[in-house]
């Protein structure tokens, strides 16, 4: 398991419809709460709003792999 640190870009590994992420969404991580356990992240739109700063535990997020490919899609309205 990679461990993963402030400023690293994750990957939700699950989707969160309440915050309107998906799956694969990248956040980055500001704050690391108890050793790796659990993770701030902010999610953020391409034009720098914040779309949602949530806690997650480390199951709900993954770190980003070479294999990975961006990709883009609009949010959903809430």
């Amino acid at each position: 398991m990679n461990t993963i640190k402030e400023l690293d870009a994750v990957a939700l590994t699950c989707d969160l419809p309440e915050q309107g992420l998906k799956r694969g969404d990248v956040g980055t991580v500001v704050l690391v709460h108890g050793n790796g356990v659990a993770f701030e992240l902010e999610f953020v739109g391409y034009d720098g709003h914040t779309v949602a700063l949530i806690t997650l535990e480390r199951h709900q997020v993954r770190t980003l792999q070479a294999s990975d490919i961006p990709h883009a899609r609009e949010l959903a309205s809430t």
